[in-house]
C-alpha cells in the first residue's frame, strides 16, 4: 500500500530520552481528560455522512463513486468534501484543502458524522490546519484507520472528542465487519466485546488457524485506548499531538512491515519511555509482513519487545488492514483481560 512505502522515511530514529514525559501533555491546547471527555451521536439511518479524503486518495473517480455508494448502502447520505476529487501527486490535494474538508464537515450543522474516503499517507501534515475549537463545539462520529491514525488521536488529545479506529469508505464490509460496526456505531451495545475473531466451526481435525488469540502476558487492567497505526503513532512522538500514553490501553496494528522494522518502532516507544506509561498493550494484525531466511518472527518481536513489562499483553484481535475489521473508540474506556484474550468496551462511546 501507498502508506508503508511511504511512511518508512518519516519513522525517526529512536529517541535517546528515556523519561518517556508527553510532550502533548505540556501544550496549553490539550485539555485535561478528566474536563473534556466528548461523545458523539449514534448512527442512525438517514443521517448525513461527510466524505473525506485526509491523506491519500483512491486512483480513479470512479472508486469515489463507488465508496458514496457503500455509505448510502449503510443508510446513510452523503455529502462529499469540496475537495474529494482532488490529487496531488501522492496526497488528494493541497494539505489546506484537506484540512478545509475536514473544519468544513465539523462545521456543518448539516452533517451529523465524518467517514473518510481512505488513508495512504498525509494525515499528519494537516494537523496544524486543524480548527480544534470548532471539532470541539460540533462533536461527531469520526470514522478511519490506517494514517487517519493520526487524526484520530490527535483530536481525541486536543478536544476529548471520541474518534473511531475502523472500516474506511472505500472497501466492501463483510459480514463480521458489519457486526461490529453496527454493534459500536449504531445499536452502541454496552459492555461489548472488540474484535474477537470472527465464528468458527471446529471439526475433528480442523481448528481455526488465521484469527488464533496469543496471550503474551496475562492480568488484568483498565484504561481508555488509544493507538492504531504503529507507523503513525511513532511519527507523532515529539510532536505536539502525541498520544498521552499514562494508564491507557494502547492498541497498535501495521502492515508490510517487516518485523525488523516493527521491532525498530516498538523500541523506539519503549526507549521514550512510552510502553512504561500503559496499562495494556493490543496488538491486532500485522499484515502482508515481508520476511526473510535470517529475520526474528513477527511473534517473537512483539513478545521479546514486551517481555519485561508487567501489564497484559495480548495479540490477535481484528484490528488491523483485514477485510474482517473491528472498530475501536479512540478515549473510550476498556478492558484488557490477558487470561482470556479479550477486549471490553466498559462504557457506551456515543450518546
Amino acid at each position: 500500500m501507498l502508506r508503508r512505502s511511504l511512511l518508512k522515511s518519516m519513522v525517526a530514529a529512536p529517541l535517546v530520552a528515556a523519561s518517556g514525559a508527553a510532550v502533548a501533555s505540556s501544550d496549553k491546547s490539550a485539555v485535561a481528560e478528566s474536563d473534556r471527555l466528548l461523545r458523539p451521536k449514534r448512527l442512525v439511518k438517514g443521517m448525513t455522512v461527510g466524505l473525506v479524503t485526509p491523506a491519500s486518495n483512491v486512483w480513479e473517480d470512479e472508486d469515489i463513486r463507488f465508496a458514496i455508494d457503500v455509505v448510502k448502502s449503510l443508510g446513510f447520505r452523503v455529502k462529499e468534501g469540496k475537495h474529494l476529487y482532488q490529487r496531488t501527486q501522492y496526497l488528494a490535494g493541497p494539505d489546506a484543502a484537506r484540512a478545509a474538508d475536514i473544519n468544513d464537515m465539523f462545521a456543518d450543522s448539516g452533517v451529523d458524522a465524518v467517514f473518510c474516503l481512505r488513508g495512504g499517507y498525509g494525515t499528519p501534515r494537516i494537523l496544524p490546519m486543524l480548527d480544534f475549537d470548532t471539532i470541539r463545539r460540533n462533536p461527531k462520529v469520526l470514522l478511519g484507520y490506517s494514517d487517519i491514525t493520526a487524526l484520530l488521536n490527535a483530536i481525541f488529545l486536543r478536544t476529548g472528542l471520541i474518534t473511531f479506529h475502523g472500516p474506511i469508505a472505500a472497501q466492501n464490509f463483510t459480514d463480521y465487519t458489519l457486526r461490529e460496526f453496527t454493534k459500536v456505531l449504531v445499536d452502541v451495545e454496552n459492555p461489548t466485546l472488540l474484535g474477537a475473531p470472527p465464528p468458527f466451526e471446529t471439526a475433528p481435525g480442523r481448528v481455526e488457524k488465521e484469527n488464533r488469540i496469543t496471550r503474551f502476558r496475562g492480568g488484568r487492567a483498565r484504561g481508555r485506548l488509544v493507538g492504531g497505526n504503529l507507523s503513525l503513532i511513532c511519527s507523532l512522538l515529539g510532536t505536539p499531538f502525541e498520544p498521552d500514553f499514562r494508564d491507557k490501553i494502547l492498541f497498535l496494528e501495521d502492515v508490510g512491515e517487516a518485523p525488523y522494522r516493527v521491532d525498530r518502532m516498538l523500541t523506539q516507544l519503549w526507549l521514550a519511555g512510552k510502553l512504561d506509561q500503559v496499562a495494556g498493550i493490543v496488538f491486532g494484525k500485522f499484515t502482508e509482513a515481508e520476511t526473510s531466511g535470517n529475520s526474528f518472527s513477527m511473534e517473537h518481536v512483539l513478545r521479546e519487545r514486551c517481555a519485561a513489562l508487567s501489564v497484559p499483553v495480548v495479540r490477535g484481535l481484528m484490528i488491523g488492514h483485514v477485510e474482517d475489521q473491528t472498530v475501536v473508540p479512540v478515549g473510550a474506556m476498556a478492558e484488557l483481560d490477558g487470561d482470556s484474550g479479550t477486549l471490553r468496551l466498559l462504557e457506551a462511546p456515543l450518546r
